[in-house]
Formats: C-alpha cells, sequence, structure tokens
C-alpha cells in the first residue's frame, strides 16, 4: 500500500538522510555499541549537513521546514540500518519542540545556532529515581535566590546524558503547588554543581548514552527559565503527544525492518530439504505481522499529519503508542523464533532487535498509562 504523506522535497531529504547514514552511522555503529557512547564528531557533521536543525527558522541556521514528515523521516532511516544509539531523534523531536514554543528571542540567539549544527547536544531530564510517569511527584527543587534559581535533586535514565551540553530539566519551584509548581529550566555544561553520574548498562539500545544527573546547589541564571514559572507541567503536557509519536514512528518502521530480516532469512534458512519461509506456520506469522505492520503504519502516518496540522489529539497519540510498540515488541518475539537458534546469536541482526524493542512499551509513558490516558477521554 502507497503511503502517499511524502513530497519531492522529503523523497530529496531522504536521499541525503540516507546516504548519511550509509556513510557515517552503519560503518561505525557496532564499535559504539560496545563503547557504550556515539562520538561528537557524528553530530557535528549531522549539523553540517542541516540534519538537525530542519525545523529551525532560518535565521539561527536552521532549515526552516518546520513539518514533522522530516522528523520522521530521520527516524525511519536510520532505524532502517539498525542505528538506534545515535540520540538524534531526541534532539530533534522533542529538545526541539520545547526551544520553539517556549523560548524567548533572546534565548534562541543563544541556544539555537549551535543546536542546528550540533556543537550544542540537547536533552531532556524528566524521570527521577523515585518517580516515572507520575511528573507531578518531582522532588527536584528550584529556589529563586536574586537573579538565579538554586537547583537540587537527581534525575535518571536521562538519553543523550553524557553527551547533552543543554538539558532541559523539570523542577518544582513550588513545592506545594502540585502540578502547577512544576517548572522547566535549561541547566548547561560546566554550571557548578552540575554532575553526572554512570553511563547507564542497558539490554539494549547500547550505543545510546543514558546517564544519572545531580544537582547540587547549582546556580541557574533566571534568564534559563523556559516559558514562564509554574507551567512547566503544563508545557510536558502539551508536547508529549509529540514525544509519543516519535516513538511511534519508530516502532512501526523498527516493525517493518524486523519483518523484512526474517523474510531474507525464512526464504534462505532450509529445514527437512526446503525453506522455512514456505512451512505454513512461517507463512502464517509473517502474513499476520505484515498485515499488522501496514495497518499501524496507516495510523501513523495519518498522526504525523495531524500534528503537523497541530491537530493531534493526547488520546490518539497515545493510542498510536502503546499499539505500536507493543506489536514491535511482538514482532521482535515471534521473528526471532523463526530464526531459531541464530536468532539468539548476537550477531544476528534480529537479536539486536530483540533487545532494542524491549524499551518501547516502557519509556514516553508505559502501555498501562498510555491505556489509562484513553480510558478517561472516553468517561471511563
Amino acid at each position: 500500500m502507497q503511503r502517499g504523506i511524502y513530497e519531492a522535497d522529503h523523497d530529496a531529504f531522504r536521499d541525503t538522510v540516507r546516504a548519511f547514514c550509509e556513510k557515517e552511522i552503519a560503518p561505525h555503529h557496532d564499535q559504539w555499541e560496545k563503547d557504550s557512547i556515539v562520538p561528537r564528531e557524528i553530530w557535528e557533521k549531522a549539523g553540517a549537513l542541516g540534519l538537525l536543525g530542519f525545523m529551525m527558522p532560518e535565521e539561527f541556521g536552521g532549515g526552516g521546514m518546520n513539518d514533522f514528515r522530516f522528523n520522521a523521516i530521520m527516524s525511519e532511516e536510520m532505524i532502517r540500518i539498525g542505528a538506534s544509539g545515535v540520540g538524534f531523534v531526541l534532539h530533534t523531536d522533542l529538545v526541539s519542540g520545547y526551544l520553539l514554543s517556549y523560548a524567548t528571542e533572546e534565548q534562541k540567539q543563544r541556544w539555537l545556532p549551535k543546536f542546528c549544527t550540533g556543537e550544542t547536544i540537547t536533552a531532556i531530564a524528566m524521570t527521577e529515581p523515585g518517580t516515572g510517569s507520575d511528573l507531578q511527584a518531582i522532588t527536584t527543587t528550584a529556589v529563586r535566590d536574586g537573579d538565579h534559581y538554586v537547583v537540587n535533586g537527581a534525575k535518571t535514565f536521562i538519553s543523550n546524558g553524557i553527551l547533552a551540553d543543554l538539558v532541559i530539566v523539570a523542577v518544582k519551584t513550588d513545592p506545594d503547588a502540585g502540578a502547577m509548581g512544576v517548572s522547566l529550566i535549561v541547566l548547561e555544561r560546566g554550571m557548578e554543581g552540575f554532575e553526572r553520574g554512570r553511563n547507564l548498562d542497558k539490554m539494549g539500545l547500547k550505543a545510546q548514552d543514558t546517564a544519572e544527573l545531580f544537582f547540587d546547589n547549582v546556580r541557574v541564571p533566571v534568564d534559563n527559565l523556559l516559558g514562564e514559572e509554574g507551567k512547566g507541567f503544563i508545557y510536558l503536557m502539551e508536547k508529549l503527544p509529540q514525544e509519543r509519536l516519535a516513538i511511534s514512528v519508530g516502532a512501526i518502521a523498527a516493525t517493518r525492518a524486523i519483518i523484512d530480516m526474517t523474510l531474507d532469512y525464512v526464504k534462505e534458512r532450509k529445514a527437512f530439504g526446503k525453506p522455512i519461509g514456505s512451512f505454513q506456520n512461517s507463512r502464517f506469522v509473517l502474513a499476520e505481522l505484515e498485515t499488522e505492520v501496514q495497518i499501524g503504519q496507516a495510523f501513523v502516518d495519518k498522526s504525523i499529519v495531524a500534528l503537523s496540522k497541530g491537530e493531534l489529539t493526547i488520546e490518539e497519540a497515545a493510542m498510536g503508542k502503546w499499539w505500536t510498540t507493543e506489536l514491535q515488541n511482538r514482532a521482535a518475539a515471534k521473528c526471532l523464533q523463526l530464526h531459531g537458534g541464530y536468532g539468539y546469536m548476537s550477531e544476528y541482526p534480529i537479536s539486536k532487535a530483540y533487545t532494542d524493542s524491549r524499551i518501547q512499551t516502557i519509556y514516553g509513558g508505559t502501555t498501562e498509562i498510555m491505556k489509562e490516558i484513553i480510558g478517561r477521554t472516553m468517561g471511563l
């Protein structure tokens, strides 16, 4: 089924992204997985080609293409080659939205040019050791002291946490105000008291640096407040649909890649004198997954268009997020089974696809939280 959401300029952008991924990422990704981090140089190479700031205004060095179809192409092309460790999507799909919507002109002048070139790598820090999806329960505080906020607390599971130069941090500026006491403050590399902990050892996404962050009386200029004080929770809720759509885009692209690699395998691998793909079980498993991925792609594509029009709702994003990520996990498990013992070997791409997929139903809001959101909108 033809997708039909991309136009000529999107196709040209895809050609650029694909060439970059095949030349600059694919040959090195295995080593980056062993290193548990990617080199900063890859960010600057991507920035030089306009792959990091395409959504930013031209006056700040961006491409002026604030159209989520370009974001989707970036994700699809990196997933196509199995590049699960390069944190571009967090930078382009998540952080960019906060800076475009809530940063002042002065902040944009300070931060966006190097955002576009890849000299400044970004992250967003919400999750804490004691809180996951419950953002109202965060305990990191920012107390006003003259022209500064004094920030204390800790965050964990922060993607791009080791490499990040600029981190949007969810804090409590009024601990007694519940959700209305949450604000967003931008911390920058080099601020005294801002420390990074371990590069966390994960079961998948091995090349993606994921860190603990610690804040010990970090003095942050008031000018680094993002948006208005006390509106951080509202901002997070406004941007979560885009984050969840970004995860859905990645999930459906990963499912497509899982099916394709398995088709290649079952057509070549023989058992009892014939390709295992000719067995009824193999045909049925792959027929079911092919049907589901095409149905899922249609929903994701509709969501991409809706987001670009400002029409994607919180519940629609939640629907896409839980369903596509559960599909990805199911596809990885079934296709690994079709690989037999070879599927358990790390040298086979299906093994990496299996471990990389597991986080998808957890971050960005668990499957259970997504269903809770949808159920509430139904009046339940």
